[in-house]
C-alpha cells in the first residue's frame, strides 16, 4: 500500500476514462462529482479526458451541462470560479453507444486516438462500468476486439457489484472478463471499503499497541456490526425484489467489514497480503450445516405498515414493483462465528435492514468485563468497556470505560472519549467514490475484492438462500420504524448479551478529545 502522506497530492497518470452508463444514477450522484473533487485537489492533472458513453444521444454540450448540474447538486466542492469550471468541462465528451455494436466501439478507439493527443495521454485506459452484471461480459469482449485494449499504456476495469446473484453466475461472470483482462486489471468496487473510518480499522488496530494484544478471543466478548436504513426500496423495488438484503448488503459489505475486523495483521503493507489476510476470515466463517441451524442463528424479516416519527410508512408489499406476495428479506441479521484460534468461541452478531428507526453504520467491539465479586465489582454493576467505530453518517472513534463518579465515593459510571473525525473536519471528508477512482487510477488494489474473497462470500451467503428457498426459514415481520423482528434480540440474549445503542444513543457522559461537544 502507498503511503498516503506522500501521495495526498500527487496526481493519477494520466489516463482516458471511459464511462459506461453515464447518464444513470450512479454517475451523476458519484462518479462526476468524484472526479470534481479529484481534480480541485490536484490528484487529475491536465493528461486526462473522460468519455460518457450510453444509449440515449446527447451532444458534448448537454453531456457537460449534465455533468455540471450533478456537480452543483451532489460534490462536497461546488463548481467555484469559471475558469476551473471551463478548463475541468473540456476534458469531458459523450458518444451514443449500442453495447453490442462492434462498429460503435472501433469508433470509440478512433475518438480515444484524437483525445490521446490532444491531451497528451500514454496510452492508459479505465474502463468504468455502471451497468448490469450480465453486460460486463460482451462489453470486455468488444473492448478487446474494437482495439481499445491495443494502446502502449495500462488497461484496468472497473466493474460495480453485484457481481452475479450467487456462486455459480459470478464464477460464470469471472470466467468471461478473465478472457478478456488479468485479475490485477480488474478491480470490483465495493463502496464501503472506500468509507474512510473502514480503511481506518487497519490503522486502529495495527498502529496502536493497546488494541492489537487485546484483539482475541481472550478478550473481548462479541462484536456488533449494523449497517441500518431509514428508506425504503423506494424506485428501486424491482431489482430488490429479486435481490434481498442477503445479496445487497451482506454479500459484500457487511462480509467486508467483518473480515477487516477479523483479518491477522498482514506481513507488508502491501494490497495482496492485504487481502490475502480477509480471505482467510471468509475460509474461516462457520458454515451453517443444516435448515435447522440456519433457523436458529439467521433471522429474515420484512418490513410491513408503521410509523416513524409520527409519519405513516407503507409496508414492504405496497411498494412499487414489488410482488404483493413476496417473501424477500428487507431485513437480516446473524450470529456469526470464525473458527480460527484468533476468535475462536467469540460471536459476530450483523444486521441490516431497511425502514430501521436511524441511518447508520457502526461496528461495536464489546470486551469482556472484570471479574464478579471482586474489588469494585462488588459494589457496582460495572459496565463492560466498548470500542465503537462510527463509519456513517457521523465517522469516529468512540471509547466507552468505567470512572468514579465525581464528588461520589466507590461509586462508578461508565464515561466516554471520542475522536469525532466528522466533528474535527466537518463532513467535507473525501467521498467513497473519490479514494476509489483515484486507487484505480494509480493501480492500488487494496481496497477493491479479489475473485477469492468473492466466490468465499458467495460459499456462505448460498447455503442461507438455498435453505430459504426450501421454505425451511420462515419469514418473520416488523413495523417499518422498528428495529427489526422480536427474535433479533432474543438471538443476543441466549449468549447474555443484548444490541448496544447505536448513532450516539447512548452518550450521556462523553468527555471530549477532540472536534468539541456536538
Amino acid at each position: 500500500m502507498t503511503d498516503v502522506s506522500k501521495h495526498e497530492s500527487i496526481a493519477a497518470a494520466g489516463a482516458v476514462y471511459y464511462l459506461f452508463g453515464a447518464t444513470g444514477d450512479l454517475a451523476r450522484r458519484k462518479l462526476f462529482p468524484a472526479l470534481f473533487s479529484l481534480y480541485k485537489e490536484g490528484k487529475l492533472a491536465e493528461d486526462f479526458a473522460v468519455v460518457g458513453l450510453a444509449r440515449r444521444p446527447r451532444t458534448n454540450d448537454q453531456f457537460r451541462a449534465d455533468v455540471k448540474e450533478s456537480i452543483n447538486e451532489f460534490c462536497r466542492y461546488k463548481q467555484g470560479d469559471d475558469e476551473t469550471w471551463t478548463k475541468f468541462a473540456e476534458h469531458f465528451v459523450y458518444m451514443s453507444l449500442d453495447i453490442n455494436n462492434l462498429d460503435g466501439f472501433q469508433e470509440l478507439n478512433n475518438l480515444t486516438e484524437e483525445l490521446d493527443a490532444k491531451f497528451d495521454i500514454p496510452g492508459n485506459r479505465l474502463f468504468y462500468l455502471a451497468l448490469a452484471p450480465e453486460l460486463f461480459g460482451p462489453v470486455s469482449l468488444n473492448l478487446r476486439d474494437g482495439g481499445l485494449l491495443e494502446s502502449k499504456g495500462w488497461n484496468r476495469l472497473v466493474i460495480e457489484k453485484p457481481f452475479g446473484y450467487d456462486l455459480q453466475s459470478a464464477r460464470n461472470l469471472n470466467e468471461q472478463l478473465s478472457h478478456v483482462f488479468k485479475e490485477e486489471e480488474i478491480f470490483r468496487i465495493d463502496h464501503y471499503l472506500g468509507k474512510e473510518m473502514v480503511q481506518n480499522i487497519e490503522v486502529l488496530r495495527f498502529a496502536n499497541a493497546f488494541f492489537e494484544p487485546l484483539w482475541n478471543n481472550s478478550h473481548i466478548a462479541n462484536v456488533q456490526i449494523t449497517l441500518s436504513e431509514t428508506v425504503g426500496v423506494e424506485e428501486r423495488g424491482g431489482y430488490y425484489d429479486k435481490s434481498g438484503a442477503l445479496r445487497d448488503m451482506v454479500q459484500n459489505h457487511m462480509l467486508q467489514m467483518l473480515a477487516m475486523i477479523a483479518m491477522e495483521p498482514p506481513s507488508r503493507l502491501h494490497p495482496e497480503d492485504i487481502r490475502d489476510e480477509k480471505v482467510k476470515v471468509l475460509r474461516s466463517l462457520r458454515p451453517y450445516s443444516a435448515a435447522e441451524e440456519i433457523d436458529k442463528h439467521v433471522i429474515r424479516g420484512q418490513y410491513v405498515e408503521g410509523t416513524a416519527k409520527g409519519k405513516p410508512l407503507t409496508g414492504y408489499r405496497q411498494e412499487d414493483s414489488v410482488n404483493p406476495n413476496s417473501a424477500t428479506e428487507t431485513y437480516f441479521a446473524a450470529r456469526v462465528f470464525v473458527d480460527n484460534f484468533r476468535w475462536a468461541g467469540v460471536p459476530f452478531y450483523i444486521r441490516t435492514g431497511k425502514r430501521l428507526p436511524v441511518k447508520t453504520t457502526e461496528v461495536v467491539i464489546e470486551f469482556k468485563n472484570v471479574p464478579n465479586n471482586v474489588l469494585f465489582a462488588r459494589r457496582n454493576e460495572l459496565a463492560p468497556n466498548l470500542l465503537v467505530i462510527r463509519v456513517n453518517p457521523m465517522e469516529g472513534i468512540y471509547i466507552k470505560f468505567n470512572a468514579k463518579k465525581p464528588g461520589v465515593d466507590n461509586v462508578i459510571q461508565p464515561v466516554s472519549m471520542e475522536f469525532c473525525q466528522s466533528c474535527q473536519i466537518g463532513l467535507n471528508t473525501p467521498e467513497a467514490y473519490e479514494l476509489l477512482i483515484y486507487d484505480a487510477a494509480r493501480g492500488e488494489s487494496t481496497y477493491f475484492t479479489r475473485w477469492d474473497e468473492v466466490s468465499q462470500a458467495w460459499s456462505f451467503v448460498d447455503r442461507i438462500a438455498e435453505a430459504w428457498r426450501d421454505g425451511s426459514s420462515s419469514l418473520q415481520f416488523y413495523p417499518a420504524g422498528s428495529w427489526g423482528p422480536e427474535r433479533t434480540d432474543q438471538l443476543l440474549a441466549e449468549d447474555g448479551f443484548h444490541w448496544w445503542p447505536v448513532n450516539g444513543q447512548d452518550e450521556d457522559n462523553v468527555i471530549w478529545i477532540s472536534g468539541g461537544p456536538k
